[in-house]
């Protein structure tokens, strides 16, 4: 069932996050979408994930919540798409200021 600020399971609103983390020692973005961001942080740095194994610590750059995890996984893809660092840094450096 949707809502206007998000979807419901079972008796909990849930709100998708599409997210970018940043490694240090990689100099590398990672783009994903989650309903939690705490946890899903904590998977990429536990060196579970296989995408982001091995350049934790992964730090939260930037996040953009949904209404559904169908916009977010359209949003995922569409940062992915352009294929551009400086795209990704502009996000990040918009939601700074």
């Amino acid at each position: 069932m949707l809502h206007n600020k998000g979807f419901l399971r079972g008796a909990f609103l849930v709100m998708a996050i599409v997210y970018i983390i940043y490694s240090e020692k990689w100099d590398r973005y990672y783009i994903g979408f989650t309903e939690n961001i705490s946890q899903r942080l904590l998977y990429h740095n536990s060196g579970k994930n296989k995408s982001t194994r091995g350049s934790e610590p992964w730090v939260l750059k930037y996040h953009e919540k949904h209404p559904s995890a169908t916009s977010a996984r359209k949003r995922e893809h569409a940062i992915k798409a352009k294929k551009s660092r400086k795209y990704i840094e502009w996000l990040i450096n918009s939601a700074e200021n």
